[in-house]
């Protein structure tokens, strides 16, 4: 939305240059550990160095009867996969997908939930 601003962290790997050290939930074509330049006001000017990793989010229906289970079962599938993940108030969830990562089983299970309503979910890179 216009205006809306994510807090990403960062490690400076250069004077001028910053490496995307979390997972961004909200903020698209910037993934972890892509290295990035900022202006003066501490916003993201320019991405400078894209590392092949991509971003799956997935963002689960707040009312939906089911939701606490579905966040088990996609935390537990993550956990199991070995991949980097943030969860944002339970709902919204955040998968580092690092180069040569093969998503298949996560996203089976995604679709199957998106097909029930429970969610709706996307890859970034």
């Amino acid at each position: 939305m216009d205006g809306w601003r994510e807090q990403l962290w960062t490690r400076r790997v250069a004077p001028d240059r910053f490496e995307i050290t979390c997972l961004p939930f909200f903020t698209y074509g910037i993934c972890h550990r892509d290295v990035v330049t900022i202006d003066d006001r501490h916003l993201v000017s320019a991405v400078v160095e894209k590392s092949g990793h991509s971003t799956l989010r997935a963002a689960l229906v707040r009312q939906h009867p089911h939701r606490d289970r579905f966040h088990e079962l996609l935390h537990g599938e993550a956990v199991t996969a070995g991949l980097a993940h943030e969860w944002l108030q339970g709902t919204y969830l955040s998968v580092d997908l690092p180069p040569g990562t093969d998503p298949g089983p996560l996203v089976k299970t995604l679709a199957g939930l998106e097909e029930e309503g429970a969610l709706i979910w996307e890859i970034d890179s």
